[in-house]
């Protein structure tokens, strides 16, 4: 649902809304909440209407992000996003009891959309492994750090060690779970070095995906999600293997041990490389 790269647009922006669709984002993430005026609110909803309706979007999963259930805005932003197409709500400052109303009213419209929580306060921090339970339609969560680092009063910075707890526990939470994470977005869009470190280390806190805030974001995120081909290669031949091992438990490949961890591991990369098992020859 979230893939290697979901791009944020607004939902007010007509420009960037008919865009989007040609963008090479796995999602769009169109933004109802920070990114539009309060004068605009009502107006966002009915642009956004008309762009699901005559744009096509073949390939992207759509997500809707609402207001907080603390302001007056998100019953409206509710009511309008189960009447679209999209795959899924994502929830501001989530807390388990906003999940459970959000999916309590899905569940009267017999909605199949997902939930995505957006995790940007202490609170939701602590509450990770309540908020994903709350609702089977939880796939997959987005960490915060700007709401976060001024939740906690801290200073946000690009180095990102005043992050590093709530990132580290929120990419446990998602593997605990069996779900998508996409880590923080990088603020600076001019710093491509700054958005390769910083995707590189969420990546290797266990991260599934990163949301991108400017269209050239995108391309760089994506190549360093998707795995490259030596990574390919070898995931491909460890699973030739296991089909011919028919069963049996430990075998090698070249001399190497090959076991259930490392043939999870390279099931994980053939999907993030977009390429099915039962596809392999």
């Amino acid at each position: 649902m979230l893939g290697r790269v979901a791009l944020f647009v607004p939902a007010s922006s007509p420009a960037m809304i008919n865009s989007s669709a040609a963008f090479d984002a796995d999602a769009i993430i169109f933004d109802l909440e920070d990114a539009v005026a309060i004068s605009e609110k009502d107006a966002a909803r009915e642009l956004l209407r008309e762009a699901l309706d005559f744009l096509s979007f073949k390939g992207k999963n759509i997500i809707i992000r609402i207001n907080s259930l603390t302001t007056a805005y998100w019953e409206k932003d509710i009511d309008y996003v189960l009447k679209t197409s999209a795959d899924a709500v994502m929830v501001p400052k989530a807390r388990p009891s906003d999940i459970k109303t959000i999916s309590s009213m899905m569940d009267s419209m017999d909605s199949t959309m997902g939930i995505v929580p957006l995790i940007e306060t202490a609170a939701s921090v602590e509450e990770i492994t309540n908020i994903i339970g709350a609702s089977p339609r939880v796939k997959g969560i987005l960490f915060g750090a700007e709401d976060y680092t001024a939740d906690m009063g801290i200073e946000r910075t690009k180095e990102g060690s005043e992050v590093l707890y709530a990132r580290a526990r929120l990419a446990n939470a998602i593997h605990a779970f069996g779900i998508e994470g996409l880590d923080t977005p990088f603020t600076d869009t001019e710093d491509i070095e700054g958005l390769r470190k910083d995707t590189l280390q969420g990546k290797s806190l266990g991260y599934t995906g990163k949301a991108a805030i400017n269209p050239r974001q995108v391309e760089t995120i994506k190549q360093l999600y998707t795995p490259g081909q030596d990574d390919i290669n070898y995931a491909i031949k460890v699973m030739k293997a296991v089909r011919q091992a028919g069963g049996k438990g430990a075998f090698s490949i070249d001399g190497k041990m090959i076991d259930a961890p490392i043939i999870a591991r390279a099931r994980i990369t053939l999907e993030r490389a977009r390429i099915g098992v039962n596809t392999i020859d």
